[in-house]
């Protein structure tokens, strides 16, 4: 039985993988360091390591990095803040309101709480969502599977009640890594990416809802 859908945030529930690309890429470039798009997927989407060893190539130490980090975060705080339109992929509030009263759900994001909120100011998206699971010390963000398997514990709830939706491969490594099936929804960041090992992939929000009535119906 499907109790809970576990979501990504970013690039599944909101268009916002644009803006944090665009944060990093500002931030980089006050040290001279120019970030492609094909180096985000590589280095932010599939591995997670970011592309601070950029700067550490270069010499510059830690203390350096981790201010970087921090006007990268302010810096991607204000852009969320300044979007001129809500930043909820279109369907996306009325799938949650369709999906609500049949399972519950959560968010499960490397994203801190300040984001999401930021994110999800306008609408009612977290009117639907029963658990927001945010950056958290301690937690080693995905790919690795701490930040799911601290929402199944928090949740009371096994693998195999849940799954996880996904639009990246770090994202699909950690819920796989924690047990999970996972869809994987794609972004134009990762048009034709294969996602192997996914439960099931798919290429809008429709094919998306499709999948998960499909499971509720099997409840």
């Amino acid at each position: 039985m499907l109790k809970a859908i576990l979501w990504d945030n970013d690039g599944v529930l909101s268009d916002t993988e644009r803006l944090f690309f665009d944060a990093n890429r500002r931030v980089l470039a006050d040290y001279g360091i120019a970030l492609a798009h094909a180096d985000y997927v590589a280095w932010y989407l599939e591995d997670s390591r970011g592309a601070w060893h950029l700067m550490r190539a270069r010499g510059l130490g830690e203390d350096v990095v981790a201010e970087a980090r921090r006007a990268r975060d302010a810096c991607y705080a204000d852009l969320l803040a300044g979007a001129a339109a809500p930043l909820t992929f279109p369907g996306v509030e009325a799938m949650l309101a369709r999906l609500a009263p049949r399972v519950g759900m959560s968010i499960v994001t490397a994203s801190f709480a300040e984001h999401i909120a930021l994110t999800h100011r306008h609408g009612r998206v977290l009117d639907h969502i029963g658990s927001v699971f945010a950056r958290e010390e301690g937690i080693r963000p995905k790919p690795h599977p701490d930040p799911y398997l601290h929402a199944l514990r928090r949740l009371g709830l096994h693998a195999d009640d849940c799954i996880a939706v996904e639009d990246s491969p770090r994202g699909l490594a950690a819920a796989r890594e924690a047990g999970l099936r996972c869809i994987a929804l794609r972004s134009p960041l990762l048009d034709g990416y294969a996602f192997e090992g996914a439960w099931r992939v798919v290429d809008t929000h429709a094919a998306l809802e499709r999948e998960l009535n499909e499971l509720l119906a099997a409840n």
